[in-house]
């Protein structure tokens, strides 16, 4: 089955049309900029070259359907036609207390999606734009909702509930949700392909470093508790998130530098992390460059960057009692060679040891500890498009079937 996979950001659509049955990426692009004076798009089939190109697109609506019409304008032998996409699996970043699993979107959903704009106002607005624009242009191709939240609603309540009066967890559904489901659970499904180890008594720390970052303690294949909670703005240091901070840092900023409610939420989610920490880059791999070269404070900001890392990951030991893996995906935990090195060192304790050559070079059975090692440490690169494809032409295909079928 082919399934386009669509995930709409507040100013770009990234895109991959998934061939489920093989696994296959057959193509996969982006738009970026949609709203501004020149959007940028890219665009790569299976085997060949990318192709780029600028001009303006307005508005998600006008972004999809540039894309059909870029699927359909390339000479590809993957896609003749539209009517070839069987289903359409849009990623939505919240799902609040509702959905805990991926869903047929039809209007219930969407007006769902819709009342979580309060907690979600940066990711899902564009998320249900995507999925109102991808309708017009596939009125008849079954569209599922996917959600970042979903993995996470095995998390009990005494990790999810915050220290705050009941009554606003009960008015206002205000707990840890936890997000990057679709990684955690890709990861730590591959981890259980790669090993042959069973779900039931397994123990596992998935790690997702990328822009945006978080760790989840995962318990016989369940996730169990997770550092980004009510929003993605808690838990680790980010790119440009500052992740878990005293609150009463907040209030101290409004009186002194005399901060509107909208500038601390900037100043949270946008300039702070390894950006505000360095004062030079969001980019860990300008970081480490920079820090080679004798910068202090990029030095300075990988160094807190691994530490909250660490304790994280020593958090979830003890919430596991214990750990049999500890995976490592994203663009910084696939590729940030020193980084993985950083966060590990001095862990002998709970019995984690990296190989550094394995680390240097991670072998095709993705595992980077030592043989000594009690815990394994793995470096699975991560695939939520394949999950989200997947999920959308499972749940297509029971959407068309009957009871006499």
């Amino acid at each position: 089955m082919k399934t386009l996979v669509i995930n709409c950001g507040s100013s770009s659509i990234k895109y991959q049309l998934i061939h489920t049955e093989e696994q296959e990426t057959l193509c996969k692009g982006l738009i970026e900029r949609i709203g501004a004076v020149t959007s940028l798009i890219k665009q790569e089939f299976k085997g060949e070259k990318p192709a780029k190109k600028s001009m303006v697109i307005e508005n998600h609506a006008a972004g999809l359907k540039k894309i059909m019409d870029l699927l359909l304008e390339a000479d590809n032998d993957y896609l003749q036609s539209l009517d070839e996409i069987e289903a359409v699996g849009h990623r939505v970043v919240h799902g609040g207390e509702t959905f805990t699993d991926s869903v047929l979107i039809d209007e219930d959903v969407e007006d769902a999606i819709q009342q979580a704009y309060d907690i979600a106002p940066l990711h899902n607005p564009p998320n249900l734009q995507g999925i109102r624009a991808a309708k017009k242009h596939l009125p008849n191709v079954p569209h599922v909702a996917v959600f970042d939240t979903a993995f996470h609603h095995s998390i009990p309540r005494e990790a999810y509930l915050y220290g705050i009066p009941n009554r606003l967890y009960r008015r206002y559904k205000i707990r840890k949700y936890g997000f990057h489901g679709t990684s955690h659970y890709y990861v730590s499904r591959r981890y259980f392909n790669i090993t042959g180890t069973p779900k039931k008594g397994s123990k596992i720390i998935s790690c997702h470093l990328g822009n945006g970052c978080s760790v989840t303690a995962i318990k016989d294949g369940r996730s169990i508790d997770t550092s980004m909670g009510f929003s993605p703005l808690e838990g680790l240091v980010m790119g440009t998130r500052s992740g878990d901070i005293d609150p009463s840092i907040l209030f101290y900023l409004i009186e002194k530098e005399e901060l509107s409610l909208a500038n601390v939420h900037a100043l949270l989610n946008k300039h702070s992390g390894l950006l505000g920490l360095s004062g030079y880059a969001a980019d860990m791999r300008d970081l480490l460059e920079e820090a080679e070269d004798g910068d202090r404070r990029c030095q300075e900001a990988i160094d807190v960057f691994c530490y909250r890392v660490k304790k994280y990951i020593g958090s979830y030991i003890a919430a596991l009692n214990g750990v049999d893996a500890v995976i490592f995906t994203g663009g910084i935990g696939e590729n940030a060679i020193p980084v993985r090195s950083s966060i590990l060192s001095g862990m002998s304790y709970a019995g984690i040891e990296l190989d550094e050559n394995k680390n240097k070079n991670v072998p095709d059975d993705y595992i980077v500890s030592s043989d000594n090692s009690a815990a394994d440490v793995f470096v699975i690169p991560t695939n939520e498009e394949l999950v989200i494809a997947i999920d959308a032409a499972k749940i297509a295909l029971a959407s068309k079937q009957t009871p006499w079928a």
